[in-house]
């Protein structure tokens, strides 16, 4: 039986733009296997793909075929529904990035807790970008739907922040005692506040819109938060480093000029303003320096083995999720034109920070 599959598709050169595209998949050949997509989470952090899309190849996981148009990956579970694959069974459930749709057919490998994308079109990405955990073989797995929605929202987001304190620990601060975290009331900000928070010593203080002041201060996870307008009254006379999820270049040079000399790291991770002018170089103080998570990851897991990593992000990640219902509110839409309006409303920055959406394509 063939299946029509529906994409939301996103403009490659206008972000806030998109299409719906319907069209019937084709005939599975060997090697591969095709998932229905159940649900998947649209953050700040997924519009980042788009924004970096082109640097970091993120238009290359899923391929249209029209380089003017593309899908973006989202963090998500999906079910085996066909394999013709020997050693993939149907009804797996797994974990990982799929494209905002209601199917995709990707070749796979099999691996020891689920499945790798071994498309030739995915060589070139991290390995961690390429993996599908199987839900029973998943030791991060929370049972229930609001758990599963959670994770998808906040499980890769956890892990650049985790990974990104991680780093500055791993650095010793880089001979500081302060950081500045910019874009605070971001999933991500927020996940790597809640881990700054609980080292001895370190002082975190986030920067924020006014709209987001009272929100981002009653999270409990920063010493002192301020606007964007206000960053000029932190002292700038000890040493600091900077975190930044906004990737406003205005925002950035003013942080720069304000700490000079005493600015000893400047952390890129995300563009959640990406509708304001992005960094350049020749800022004062140290140049930015774009984050890769995968890097650290790989780090660590020759430091403390593949177990000992596993137990440490398995260990943090519960406790994240666990206190995240005081915060965070689950928005669920299904359908297509659904799943449209909320990537709008995500692209254009009028969600709220303590709504966290869901889409699926499914109506």
């Amino acid at each position: 039986m063939r299946i029509r599959n529906v994409t939301l598709q996103v403009d490659r050169a206008s972000h806030g733009d998109t299409r719906v595209v319907a069209a019937e998949m084709p005939a599975l050949t060997d090697g591969l296997v095709r998932f229905r997509v159940e649900r998947l989470a649209v953050t700040a952090n997924t519009v980042t793909y788009a924004t970096v899309g082109e640097m970091l190849g993120y238009w290359d996981f899923f391929p249209t075929g029209d380089p003017s148009w593309g899908c973006v990956p989202a963090m998500g579970w999906a079910e085996v529904i066909e394999s013709r694959h020997p050693d993939v069974s149907t009804g797996g459930r797994y974990y990982g990035w799929y494209p905002m749709a209601r199917h995709v057919d990707m070749t796979v490998a099999s691996t020891t807790d689920g499945l790798r994308d071994e498309g030739p079109h995915r060589a070139a990405h991290a390995a961690v970008y390429r993996a599908y955990t199987d839900t029973t073989r998943d030791p991060l797995h929370q049972t229930g739907t609001d758990a599963e929605d959670r994770h998808a929202l906040l499980r890769g987001l956890f892990f650049t922040g985790w990974l990104a304190e991680d780093y500055f620990a791993d650095h010793d601060w880089f001979g500081a005692s302060r950081v500045l975290v910019m874009s605070a009331s971001s999933k991500t900000a927020i996940s790597f506040a809640h881990c700054a928070a609980a080292r001895a010593g370190v002082v975190v203080i986030g920067v924020t819109s006014s709209r987001n002041l009272g929100f981002t201060r009653a999270l409990g996870c920063y010493d002192d938060v301020v606007t964007y307008d206000d960053v000029a009254a932190i002292a700038p006379s000890t040493p600091i480093v900077l975190i930044d999820m906004a990737g406003s270049g205005p925002a950035l040079a003013s942080a720069h000029a304000h700490f000079g000399d005493q600015l000893r790291h400047s952390m890129a991770i995300g563009r959640s303003h990406h509708e304001e002018p992005a960094p350049v170089s020749g800022m004062s103080g140290p140049e930015p320096e774009f984050f890769f998570a995968p890097t650290q990851v790989t780090k660590r897991v020759e430091d403390w083995g593949p177990r000992g990593y596993q137990e440490r992000v398995a260990t943090a990640l519960s406790d994240f999720v666990a206190q995240s219902p005081a915060w965070l509110r689950v928005h669920e839409s299904f359908g297509a034109e659904a799943a449209a309006a909320t990537w709008s409303d995500v692209h254009a920055g009028r969600v709220a920070a303590d709504i966290g959406h869901i889409i699926s394509l499914w109506d």
